[in-house]
């Protein structure tokens, strides 16, 4: 499998169990790593033989200033079931950072990663 990989996917969502992460909201950041094979689409030099990775994009930022969720599981979960909706895309891993998750502690980052595949 070949890979198209997105880091740093940036946008406002108003995930969390707390009240102040719905009202307020926060940033997330999104990584996508895209497995595929892209032979077909090198050979002929077509996009249509691959995955319009500038669609993918938007639409993860559509999931994640959509509809709220508690938990950054279930937002992961819903960016990999739409990635999968791409043809040419086989396998996805997820990565959604919460870098201002609510922690009383000092941390840098919190992330949830998932890989999800085609059955």
């Amino acid at each position: 499998m070949d890979r198209v990989a997105l880091r740093g996917l940036k946008a406002r969502g108003h995930h969390g169990v707390f009240p102040r992460e719905r009202e307020e909201g926060q940033t997330f950041i999104v990584d996508l790593v895209l497995s595929l094979d892209t032979r077909p689409a090198a050979a002929d030099d077509d996009l249509a033989k691959t995955v319009h990775y500038g669609i993918v994009a938007e639409e993860v930022v559509d999931i994640v200033q959509g509809e709220p969720v508690d938990l950054i599981e279930t937002l992961a979960e819903r960016i990999a079931q739409q990635c999968l909706k791409h043809d040419a895309v086989r396998e996805v891993e997820v990565v959604v950072h919460k870098p201002d998750a609510p922690i009383t502690v000092p941390f840098d980052d919190v992330t949830i990663t998932i890989t999800r595949s085609r059955v």
